[in-house]
């Protein structure tokens, strides 16, 4: 694995922030709207490698799990969609984990409160029902919908009629996705072997990454796996206890946990992991003594560190620095422009490539050129 430790953006607010890294474009668009996801919007890095690769194996390209990205108060965090190219190109959300404003982490296990205010939630992590990959409305599928209930007895059949007649492309997949044994063993990981759930971690972080481990295996082409809710690693306080005692340990032992895995069966070189915030923490430690009980940091968007392995990384490699005060980039400063070319350029996106909005005009996939040095 390596390290970027000179990515650089403008923005200290969690949405813009969100818009930034996700989208891979630097500035906001015209109108952006910190509360509200919109048609305007940038479209996801995710959105973008949907509409751009095949899917395989009955399974759309791209998946998002365990849960969306919500902030505490409840708006749903913009630049997680597929803002300009239409909704039907938003990647596949796989629901979860549910939602709540004061629990954070890798629940059960390590679930917090950052302010510590007692809460006694017992939240779950289920295997979602199957809902329907992109593109698909209910009234397409009325008649596919109603069949659900019978769908296993008559598995064997229903496969072999997707795969025989000549169906609308998204309804063979639809039939698929809800017969396929694979695609339900991957997302069933909290009745995988107690040994795998132990080796990633019987929680929120474990369980996620081994259900994208599954998902690539099946033929998912990219996963985002959201390690926490919008405010997850927000550490203004209490940030040393929280992030030794519950962030990083779990996140340690899963991601350790998959890169052993994907070593095992000889799939890490083909895979590219990137480990990213929103932004990073002010160098300055401060105590918000209204609200937590010792100290954290602030938000930071002109330099963080992100983290790479896989798919040709160089192992052991450090690209850029920060300043002695650890402000701002010191040495090869890197852009969300760059760091999204890495990712596209791992995909197979040629740089020519072009997305489409809704009114069918092109846009370019590539601002930038990938990171020096990273592969």
């Amino acid at each position: 694995w390596a390290i970027c430790r000179s990515l650089t953006h403008r923005s200290n607010e969690h949405s813009l922030g969100h818009h930034i890294m996700l989208t891979g474009r630097s500035n906001a668009p015209t109108g952006f709207n910190g509360g509200l996801p919109q048609d305007t919007d940038d479209p996801c890095i995710a959105a973008i490698a949907n509409s751009q690769l095949e899917p395989r194996n009955n399974l759309p390209p791209v998946a998002v799990l365990p849960e969306r990205l919500v902030h505490y108060s409840g708006r749903v965090i913009p630049g997680q969609f597929a803002g300009k190219m239409g909704s039907h190109r938003n990647p596949w959300f796989i629901e979860a984990a549910s939602y709540h404003r004061t629990s954070y982490g890798a629940f059960p296990e390590y679930t917090f409160d950052h302010q510590e205010r007692g809460n006694d939630l017992e939240r779950k992590f289920q295997a979602p029902n199957l809902s329907l990959p992109h593109g698909l409305t209910r009234s397409r599928v009325d008649g596919l919908l109603n069949l659900r209930q019978t769908l296993n007895d008559q598995r064997r059949q229903l496969d072999n009629f997707a795969q025989t007649e000549m169906f609308d492309k998204f309804r063979q997949n639809a039939i698929g996705m809800l017969t396929d044994e694979r695609v339900h063993a991957a997302l069933d990981v909290t009745n995988a072997d107690d040994a795998i759930q132990e080796k990633y971690g019987k929680n929120a972080f474990g369980w996620s990454l081994l259900m994208a481990r599954r998902l690539v295996s099946a033929g998912v082409n990219m996963v985002q796996v959201n390690l926490g809710n919008d405010e997850a690693w927000d550490t203004h306080g209490n940030a040393f206890p929280h992030l030794k005692d519950k962030l990083l340990p779990p996140t340690d032992k899963a991601l350790s946990a998959l890169l052993d895995d994907l070593e095992s069966t000889g799939e890490l070189d083909d895979t590219l992991i990137v480990m990213a915030g929103e932004f990073g923490r002010t160098p300055e430690i401060t105590l918000l003594a209204q609200y937590y009980e010792t100290a954290g940091r602030d938000h930071w968007g002109a330099v963080q560190t992100v983290w790479f392995a896989g798919g040709g990384v160089r192992g052991g490699n450090v690209i850029g620095a920060s300043d002695r005060q650890g402000r701002f980039p010191s040495d090869a400063p890197q852009t969300p422009e760059k760091m999204a070319a890495s990712i596209y350029q791992a995909l197979g996106i040629p740089p020519t490539a072009a997305w489409y909005d809704d009114f069918n005009r092109p846009h370019q996939i590539y601002h930038s050129d990938p990171i020096e040095g990273l592969v």
